[in-house]
């Protein structure tokens, strides 16, 4: 893993514009351009400082295509991310089976009325 200091890949996906900003980039590799316009609502230099997050955590690259920049994810740094996520994977079958029987149990109750008294 290429460490930038000051940069964590952890600190970077917390984030769900650029979360959004992945997402897109798993579709293809997209001009800087079509990335600030996916975000009406936040100025162009908003979406650059998120771009640079990315890119300095090692999750984007961008490569200059004559007066353009272009974005593509770099697959290396999201397969350590789901290398990590994947030793607390055990764990998630025994949570969604508790989810599911506490499910089955609330539906199983009878429906009670708006003053929470039938």
């Amino acid at each position: 893993m290429v460490a930038v200091p000051g940069v964590d890949v952890f600190a970077a996906v917390s984030n769900p514009t650029r979360r959004r900003i992945l997402d897109l980039l798993r579709a293809r590799d997209r001009p800087a351009g079509e990335l600030v316009a996916a975000f009406p609502g936040l100025p162009q230099p908003a979406v650059s400082r998120h771009l640079k997050v990315l890119r300095l955590a090692g999750l984007v690259r961008v490569s200059p295509h004559a007066q353009q920049r272009i974005y593509s994810l770099r697959p290396t740094r999201l397969r350590e991310l789901d290398a990590w996520v994947s030793l607390y994977r055990e764990f998630w079958p025994a949570r969604l089976d508790s989810l599911a029987e506490h499910l089955d149990r609330t539906r199983a109750r009878p429906a009670r009325g708006r003053g929470g008294r039938t």
